[in-house]
């Protein structure tokens, strides 16, 4: 099992709080220091909707002002790609190439 994310993140640590607590291991990857590539994010679109895992609510991307480009799918992937902030977090790979992105305490314990 492998989490993305970034360890200052809040939502992120309480994901890594949950796997700790419930002694599940995993790797964490934080994208401060360890890019994620296009190939990787186009990899977990196979798996989840491209609005689930961009990030329109955040800090880096009203300060991009990508509102005003009207992205589409693929500008949307050329971004997080890009710009790792513009990735809902904590991303998590598990299982047989299953992904879950963000953090809800209740579907980690039904996943998990």
């Amino acid at each position: 099992m492998k989490m993305y994310g970034i360890k200052t993140c809040s939502t992120v640590g309480k994901a890594r709080k949950f796997m700790r607590d419930n002694k599940i291991e995993f790797d964490f990857v934080d994208y401060k220091v360890e890019q994620v590539c296009e190939e990787k994010i186009r990899e977990w679109l196979k798996k989840v909707d491209i609005n689930l895992l961009f990030n329109s609510r955040g800090k880096k991307y009203r300060d991009l002002k990508l509102k005003e480009l009207n992205l589409d799918d693929e500008g949307k992937i050329k971004w997080m790609a890009k710009e790792n902030y513009l990735i809902k977090r904590p991303v998590v790979e598990y299982g047989n190439g299953d992904v879950l992105v963000s953090y809800n305490e209740e579907v980690y314990r039904d996943t998990f």
